[in-house]
């Protein structure tokens, strides 16, 4: 049975011309990048070009880049080390409802350690509210924590807006970038953004390597100790291979963003359209404007997602009702609860993110057999 998947958000297949680069540094050049001789300097040139790489996909300088293992590491490592940093200046961050569990858990540690959080709302499309982010600044406030784009949803916030009132109250700004690095423009200059966390599997790179943004000026504590790798900010024998191949997806992504967004928007449009015409009752959850080119999310009532879900993997299809990493617990997604849906809709939602390898045919297949599966589900109660 052909498989077609439609989970690009969850996880993406890593490109061929990606692991093509990474092979030799599993092979010849294995070189720990620590070591004097040829191999380990080898592998320490092709850390610092993948660097580069990294810095150019979001016009950031090589040296503002740290690698980490994931973008789970990058917000634990830039949050707490913020938080540690300026303890003595204030205890007060402010993010989301709708953070990825990689912020809120963080966030809710730094709360058990005596720091205090502002966790702001969001309105129905998932858009927080300026203002209120405005007024919720106190004279102890030393970090900002808003995602770029939600990894349920696909809303995408106004980080530009964001940052300009950090900058004005002298707040450090961070967001995680991991939905929407590769797949929307990213200018951390002229977007004044402090920190940023990306993840390679989410644009065609291994699992098992992210990176971390920091401008340059921005203090932070470490939070692995042992070597001084990465600028003595995380300790570690380097994932070379990982390093080359989130550099080469960056650079491939770079080059091809435009053409990437065009085909991703067309096919989502396309779905979004069909499935409110032809689902009754169809609710798309999100921004309609502010959202990541490849993102749907719907919720169809009188559906139990899960069981739409495994008849769907039955036909060969792979989709989601949500988060891959909120999945295994029969708890509502907090993202569709903040967005105002009940547990009924929350429970009956389904998130299709589209990748490059998808075409209009398999998006055909998936709206034959998603109308055929609800129809199903709806008459069997």
């Amino acid at each position: 049975m052909k498989i077609r998947y439609f989970d690009n958000s969850a996880t993406t297949r890593v490109k061929e011309e990606v692991l093509e680069e990474m092979l030799p540094y599993f092979k010849e050049n294995y070189g720990n990048p620590s070591s004097l001789y040829s191999i380990g300097r080898i592998s320490k040139k092709a850390i610092e070009e993948a660097r580069k790489k990294v810095a150019n996909l979001i016009n950031a300088n090589p040296n503002e880049i740290y690698f980490t293992g994931c973008g789970s590491e990058s917000d634990n490592t830039i949050i707490k080390g913020i938080a540690y940093a300026n303890r003595k200046r204030g205890r007060h961050i402010i993010t989301s409802k709708i953070e990825h569990p990689a912020v809120l858990h963080t966030c809710q540690t730094l709360e058990r350690q005596g720091f205090e959080v502002t966790y702001l709302p969001v309105n129905h499309e998932g858009l927080i509210n300026i203002e209120q982010l405005r007024n919720s600044i106190r004279n102890d406030t030393i970090l900002i924590s808003i995602m770029f784009a939600n990894n349920e949803i696909g809303t995408i916030q106004p980080i530009e807006h964001i940052a300009k009132i950090a900058r004005m109250y002298n707040i450090v700004f961070h967001t995680d970038s991991v939905q929407a690095c590769g797949n929307i423009p990213i200018d951390v200059k002229k977007m004044g953004i402090d920190s940023l966390s990306l993840s390679g599997h989410k644009l065609y790179a291994p699992k098992g390597i992210g990176a971390l943004y920091v401008r340059s000026g921005v203090e932070f504590e470490k939070i692995l100790d042992g070597g001084h790798q990465e600028k003595d900010k995380r300790a570690g024998t380097e994932n070379v291979a990982g390093m080359v191949g989130l550099g080469k997806a960056c650079e491939l992504a770079n080059k091809n963003l435009r053409e990437h967004m065009r085909h991703l928007k067309e096919l989502r449009d396309y779905f979004i359209e069909q499935v409110t015409k032809r689902i009754e009752g169809a609710v798309l959850n999100g921004s309609i404007e502010n959202r990541l080119p490849g993102n749907a999310n719907f919720s169809f009532p009188s559906v139990d997602g899960e069981a739409l879900l495994l008849n769907l993997d039955a036909k060969g299809i792979c989709a989601s009702a949500g988060s891959a990493c909120t999945s295994g617990t029969s708890a509502p997604s907090h993202v569709l609860k903040s967005i105002g849906l009940s547990d009924e809709l929350a429970h009956s939602s389904l998130r299709v993110t589209f990748g490059e390898e998808n075409i209009k045919e398999d998006v055909d297949f998936l709206l034959e057999n998603l109308c055929e599966i609800i129809d199903k589900l709806r008459k069997q109660l």
